[in-house]
């Protein structure tokens, strides 16, 4: 029974994925599409992930997870001899180069993440935060910067066309985004 059911979890993954290429509007990925083109019954996506957009969010992890594959320069950052700021700064530029190139997933997960991301969750970015803080903040305040650094970015990526409309400002410029990125950093972590 157990692997009949991570048969049917990796079936709704995979054709989430695959639709998700597929439809400009994520709209589209529907719970219905998904399940078809998984061949499964509609409820397995609730049995299974607890809503659709867990699904879709499982999906963005399974990509996040690649993202080293895609782009090398994670683990160059990983294992420079960068300050942990500026390791904070990088990661969050590629990532944020990542997810505008990939704007159709994060499009349809963005709305979700932000709203349904539990605050204390890990982060990749938590550790760079509490090593350049040392003993000056709290952990909890340490995963509130790296919560508030998460969020600004992630909406930054859902809203960039509006930005660039409204502001001025085309991240998907690569100098303009590290810029962005790098300011946010700055702003948020100051020297210390």
């Amino acid at each position: 029974m157990k692997r009949d059911i991570e048969k049917t979890k990796t079936a709704l993954m995979d054709a989430a994925e695959k639709l998700m290429g597929e439809y400009d509007d994520p709209a589209d990925v529907t719970a219905r599409a998904i399940t078809q083109e998984a061949g499964v019954n509609l409820a397995m996506i609730n049995y299974c992930f607890g809503s659709r957009e867990n699904l879709l969010f499982e999906v963005f992890e399974r990509l996040k997870a690649t993202a080293p594959k895609l782009d090398p320069a994670f683990i160059q950052i990983m294992s420079s001899d960068m300050s942990p700021k500026q390791k904070l700064a990088e990661v969050h530029y590629h990532s944020m180069k990542l997810m505008l190139s990939n704007y159709k997933y994060c499009r349809a997960l963005t709305k979700h993440i932000l709203i349904s991301r539990r605050i204390g969750d890990k982060r990749s970015s938590m550790r760079f935060i509490q090593e350049h803080f040392g003993d000056k903040k709290t952990e909890g305040e340490c995963r509130l910067i790296a919560f508030e650094l998460s969020s600004i970015h992630e909406l930054a990526v859902l809203r960039h066309q509006e930005i660039k409309e409204v502001c001025g400002i085309d991240l998907l410029d690569d100098e303009t985004l590290k810029k962005y990125v790098y300011d946010n950093v700055n702003s948020l972590l100051g020297d210390r």
